[in-house]
């Protein structure tokens, strides 16, 4: 049952655009693999090969250190909806900063939140669907404002610090430069 595809189909792209919730998986040789559920208005197609999400500030900042060290992604949708389907796209990512010329040309594309800390860019090379019988069916009550008040209390300043003592090593400990 399952499909691929080299590109993202427009079918796949609005699919992607509906969904509130993705799942990143990332891995670098020897370590664990991080698994992260994303969410919020923060995931874009940029084109049939090209995709990025707006990472907001958290706990650790495992995807940037296994780009920097190996580069492959997947991201997964699910649909929690009537009509079940699964969609994974496998790449290789990239992190950008702010305040470079690449973040000024892609932030525009998402909401100002609190505490973004980077766009992570995929180079899609495979798309997969299937079925998605086994998920169950749910309904979304809302996006949690959790994040963003703990963003906007820290203020940048402190979003800096924070991101100097617990998002520069990965937990393997894998460098971020």
């Amino acid at each position: 049952m399952a499909e691929f595809y080299d590109e993202i189909p427009d079918k796949l792209a609005v699919f992607i655009e509906q969904q509130p919730i993705f799942f990143v998986a990332t891995a670098a040789a020897g370590g664990r693999i991080n698994l992260s559920p994303k969410g919020m208005d923060s995931f874009r197609v940029l084109g049939t090969r090209q995709v990025a999400y707006l990472d907001l500030t958290g706990s650790g900042n495992e995807t940037a250190a296994h780009l920097q060290h190996d580069g492959r992604i997947t991201v997964m949708f699910c649909s929690f909806s009537r009509n079940p389907l699964i969609l994974r796209l496998y790449g290789h990512g990239t992190t950008v900063q702010a305040g470079s010329e690449r973040w000024n040309r892609l932030a525009p594309q998402f909401p100002d939140y609190p505490g973004a800390r980077q766009i992570i860019v995929i180079d899609v090379v495979s798309v997969q669907t299937s079925c998605g019988y086994g998920v169950p069916e749910m309904k979304l009550i809302r996006e949690r404002p959790t994040l963003a008040k703990w963003a906007e209390a820290k203020g940048e300043d402190g979003l800096a610090e924070y991101r100097r003592k617990n998002n520069a090593v990965s937990i393997d400990g894998l460098k971020i430069t």
